[in-house]
């Protein structure tokens, strides 16, 4: 059996705003993907950026992996936006417009783009069942969006682990991501439980002893201690 591979994303929110560019640099390439936390000011109650951070992210950066989490209400609005912006992957809200998940999956699938399916910490996993075929990633909330810096919700690696079991029994190929509260601390037990991939924010670029670059390499290191033992 092949190990692991682990996709360190952090999170771009937890950079200063008016460093986005700086922020990238700053990590010297020890990162899979970016994470790019899109909030409407509706569906969470936080407002962050739109379309054309990410296009221009993919200017500057033609080789990077864009991971965009759309925590928004108009998915008929918003989601045509990022489907033309050079996203890698677009992950959306199984919370919102449920009656439209399906179809929503398989528009960012038929534009060339991989699709997510996130969940909020108080949504259960039976609320994505039908799509777990379809979605290429599924997205598990650790902290109710919308802010950065909050505590991990323990309860959260039920989830993964669920998943992990399901993935095995039903021979589907969906990456598992966890987004909220990572840090140097517990990256060990999340990668431990199921995780692929791995956001964070707040701990890769607000930490008052370790650069960006050296924060991501401890992790990187305790991931592949997870993946070994």
């Amino acid at each position: 059996m092949s190990e692991r591979k682990i996709y360190l994303s952090p999170s771009i929110l937890g950079a200063d705003p008016l460093r986005i560019y700086d922020a990238v640099i700053s990590m010297e390439n020890n990162f899979d993907w970016l994470h790019l936390d899109i909030m409407d000011g509706h569906f969470v109650r936080n407002l962050s950026f739109g379309a054309d951070i990410a296009s221009r992210l993919r200017k500057e950066f033609p080789d990077m992996f864009l991971d965009v989490h759309l925590m928004i209400d108009e998915l008929k609005i918003i989601l045509p936006l990022f489907l033309k912006s050079g996203a890698s992957l677009i992950t959306i809200h199984a919370e919102t417009e449920p009656q439209l998940l399906h179809a929503s999956l398989n528009m960012i699938k038929n534009a060339g783009i991989k699709s997510g399916v996130a969940v909020c910490p108080s949504t259960p996993l039976n609320n994505i069942m039908n799509v777990l075929d379809v979605a290429d990633l599924v997205l598990i909330m650790s902290v109710t969006p919308g802010f950065g810096g909050q505590k991990f919700i323990e309860r959260s690696l039920e989830k993964v682990k669920e998943l992990v079991s399901i993935r095995a029994a039903k021979n589907y190929n969906y990456l598992i991501e966890i987004d909220g509260g990572i840090n140097m601390k517990n990256i060990y037990d999340v990668v431990k439980s199921g995780c692929d991939a791995i956001v964070a924010g707040s701990a890769v670029f607000n930490d008052a002893e370790k650069n960006p670059s050296q924060v991501l390499k401890f992790m990187r290191e305790k991931s592949e201690e997870a993946v070994k033992f």
